[in-house]
């Protein structure tokens, strides 16, 4: 459930957003012609693009070239609340506010290889000021002047490109709009154990859900629901046999939230509960 929403344009695109929901609370975060500095404000986040998984923690951010994303939203202990700001930049926008002085990434020179299309950005106390300074315009946006927007876009920007020690940061900031292509099959093996759906994984694959389920039998035989339940029931085989973890625990480690469903779905491949399971092999 959203409790506040609070955005501020330039150019007539979204820059600035705030927004404080009750999770849960699971929402798509196609960038398709941009990137985004996802700042969590209270709580946490879940955030997942076609090969990752990132989670961040309060104070932090997590830094999202173009590319297709999906964000679950973490309750805060203490309100039961999730609070984040974003802060999106578009290649045309920042074309404009920087004029003839472009930054290296908006120009068309060669550029570093890449291979991640997201990465947290840890608390800091540049970062914090920034941000509460920004949550003080949002709450005051007749404060916030077309020139002053100019100026704090830019400012971010600077923040980052001055991140120190985190090279990831950098390489995502120099590629900030070029989409790294993924195919399904790469979409599929980096969220198999992950707590997402089958139509989560279509929105990260960039397909339709009927599309996503042919393509899927296509290079699997199989179907996607049959073919991650294959994979962790596997999981959860050789969890039983090379941990002490209880039974509960193992299923919840591969992504099933009811016992019961697991034990059954168990039972069904391997013709013997989890506990039978276990006891049998370790026997042997």
């Amino acid at each position: 459930m959203v409790l506040d929403y609070r955005h501020i344009e330039l150019f007539g695109k979204k820059i600035f957003e705030k927004v404080v929901v009750t999770p849960p609370f699971k929402n798509p975060n196609p960038l398709q012609d941009e990137a985004c500095l996802l700042y969590v404000l209270e709580g946490g986040n879940n955030s997942y693009s076609e090969q990752e998984h990132l989670i961040i923690n309060q104070d932090e951010a997590g830094l999202m070239k173009c590319g297709n994303f999906l964000y679950d939203c973490i309750a805060d202990k203490d309100t039961g609340n999730c609070g984040l700001l974003a802060i999106h930049f578009y290649p045309e926008v920042l074309k404009k506010i920087y004029e003839k002085d472009l930054p290296v990434f908006l120009t068309k020179g060669e550029k570093p290889s890449f291979t991640h299309n997201s990465a947290v950005v840890k608390s800091s106390q540049p970062l914090k000021n920034y941000i509460d300074s920004i949550a003080y315009y949002l709450d005051s946006p007749k404060l916030f002047t077309e020139d002053l927007i100019i100026l704090k876009l830019k400012e971010i920007i600077l923040i980052l490109l001055e991140t120190k020690g985190s090279p990831r940061i950098l390489e995502i900031i120099h590629n900030l709009f070029s989409p790294k292509s993924v195919a399904l099959r790469e979409v599929v093996e980096s969220h198999v154990f992950s707590p997402i759906t089958i139509a989560d994984l279509a929105l990260l694959s960039n397909q339709s859900l009927a599309s996503f389920k042919r393509k899927f039998r296509e290079i699997y035989n199989d179907s996607p629901a049959n073919y991650i339940r294959n994979r962790r029931l596997e999981k959860a085989a050789q969890m039983l046999l090379s941990t002490n973890e209880p039974v509960s625990g193992i299923a919840y480690d591969c992504q099933f939230n009811n016992v019961a469903h697991f034990s059954t779905a168990f039972k069904a491949k391997y013709h013997q509960s989890p506990a039978e399971y276990r006891k049998s092999q370790l026997q042997n």
